[in-house]
C-alpha cells in the first residue's frame, strides 16, 4: 500500500501541483457522536488525521489549517480547555527532533489572535516554532485562534499605523495582501473543507481569489487521509492545465486580433 502511495505521489510531482493548500478540518464532533466516543477524543483523532493528510511529498510548499476559530471560545469551557491541552501536546509531538516537521523540512507558524490564549499555550507555541525555525523547505500555518475578519481588521490597523502613509487612496489590494498573516506565502491554490458543510466559516476569505479551487468533501475530518486527498489533487491538476490552456488560447487569439497586452497592461 505504501509503495502504491509513493508511486502516485511521485506521479503527481511530474504535473501541476498546488503550492498552497488550506484545510477547514471539520467534523470532529460529529465523528465522535457517530462513533459513541467523547468529543475530546474526536478532536484528538482530528489532530492525528492532520499528519496523514499533509501533502509536502507531492510538491506542496505551504499547508494552512483552521485549527481553532475565535468563535470557538463560545463553546463549553471544558471543551475549550481540552482543545488547548490537545494543541499543546500535538504541537510538541509535531515538532520534536526527527518527527513529522523535520522529516518534511517544514517550519511551523501560528497565525491568529495570540493575546486570547493562556500563557501556558503561548509558551508551548513559542517552543514549537523555535524548534522548527531552521526548516526551510515547506511551511505549516496553524490558524489558532483565528477568523478572517479579525485578520483583515488587524491588517488595516497595521497599514494605518505605518509611518509615511500619505492618504487612504494609497492603500491598494497589494497593500492589504502584504499585511495579511500569509503575506510571504504563495497564493492560495486549493481550499478543502471536510464534513459536507459548504461554507468558509470566516477562513481565508481574503486569500481566496479568482483561481482558488474550493472543494467540499463529505468525509469527516478524522477519516480524511492521503487516499481521500489524492483524487482532489489529481482533479486540481487537470483543472489547472485546462485553465492555463484556455488562457493561452485567449492570449493567442488576442495577439492575432491586434489586442496584445503590453508589459504594464491589465484586462
Amino acid at each position: 500500500m505504501m509503495q502504491l502511495q509513493e508511486l502516485l505521489v511521485n506521479a503527481l510531482r511530474q504535473g501541476s501541483v498546488p503550492q498552497h493548500v488550506a484545510f477547514v478540518m471539520d467534523g470532529n464532533r460529529r465523528f465522535a457522536r457517530s462513533n459513541h466516543i467523547e468529543t475530546v477524543e474526536g478532536h484528538n483523532m482530528g489532530f492525528e488525521a492532520l499528519a496523514k493528510a499533509l501533502c509536502y511529498k507531492a510538491g506542496v510548499k505551504v499547508v494552512t489549517i483552521y485549527a481553532f476559530s475565535i468563535e470557538n471560545f463560545k463553546r463549553p469551557l471544558h471543551e475549550v480547555n481540552a482543545l488547548m491541552e490537545i494543541a499543546k501536546i500535538k504541537l510538541s509531538q509535531l515538532c520534536q527532533h526527527g518527527e513529522l516537521m523535520d522529516r518534511y523540512g517544514a517550519s511551523l507558524r501560528i497565525l491568529g489572535h495570540r493575546s486570547l490564549l493562556r500563557q501556558d499555550v503561548l509558551e508551548a507555541i513559542e517552543q514549537a516554532t523555535e524548534m522548527t525555525k531552521h526548516n526551510d523547505k515547506a511551511i505549516l500555518n496553524v490558524c489558532f485562534p483565528y477568523t478572517s475578519r479579525d485578520e483583515m481588521t488587524t491588517a488595516i490597523r497595521d497599514i494605518t499605523a505605518t509611518p509615511g502613509l500619505m492618504d487612504i487612496e494609497s492603500i491598494t489590494e497589494k497593500t492589504i495582501t502584504q499585511h495579511m498573516f500569509t503575506s510571504d506565502c504563495p497564493p492560495l491554490d486549493l481550499l478543502v473543507r471536510t464534513s459536507g458543510v459548504e461554507r468558509l466559516s470566516d477562513f481565508m476569505m481574503w486569500q481566496c481569489h479568482q483561481d482558488t479551487d474550493i472543494v467540499f468533501s463529505d468525509c469527516l475530518w478524522p477519516q480524511f487521509d492521503i487516499w481521500k486527498f489524492l483524487p482532489i489533487l489529481i482533479n486540481w491538476g487537470v483543472k489547472r492545465r485546462k485553465l492555463e490552456k484556455g488562457r493561452g488560447d485567449v492570449e493567442v487569439r488576442g495577439v492575432g486580433m491586434g489586442m496584445g497586452v503590453g508589459k504594464g497592461g491589465g484586462y
